[in-house]
């Protein structure tokens, strides 16, 4: 695995309710890509080999909030890629915090 990205989704609403409603459908998205992730409290993590598939699924959960029925979104994203190697995996980085 080469590459590791974590989003933040952040829908512009008011209501806390949406808000929830809107990051769900954005992870629900991410579950039905098929790639390894792992859902923070303040961001999601997704890691594969294909660094160009990752960042065409950044683009595209900005696109799903938009149509979940926020009117904007701003998002926070790290990259972590090595294209030449091996990134640390996501069960590397938290697995011994959550035995």
């Amino acid at each position: 695995m080469n590459a590791s990205v974590a989003i933040q989704v952040l829908p512009e609403t008011n209501d806390e309710k949406e808000l929830i409603r809107i990051v769900d459908e954005v992870i629900d998205y991410i579950k039905s890509t098929g790639y390894n992730y792992y859902v923070g409290p303040f961001e999601t993590t997704i890691e594969g080999d294909s660094y160009d598939e990752l960042m065409d699924i950044v683009k595209e959960c900005q696109k799903v909030a938009v149509n979940a029925g926020c009117n904007s979104v701003s998002a926070y994203i790290k990259v972590v890629y090595k294209p030449e190697g091996e990134v640390l995996s996501i069960d590397k980085k938290v697995t011994k915090h959550h035995i």
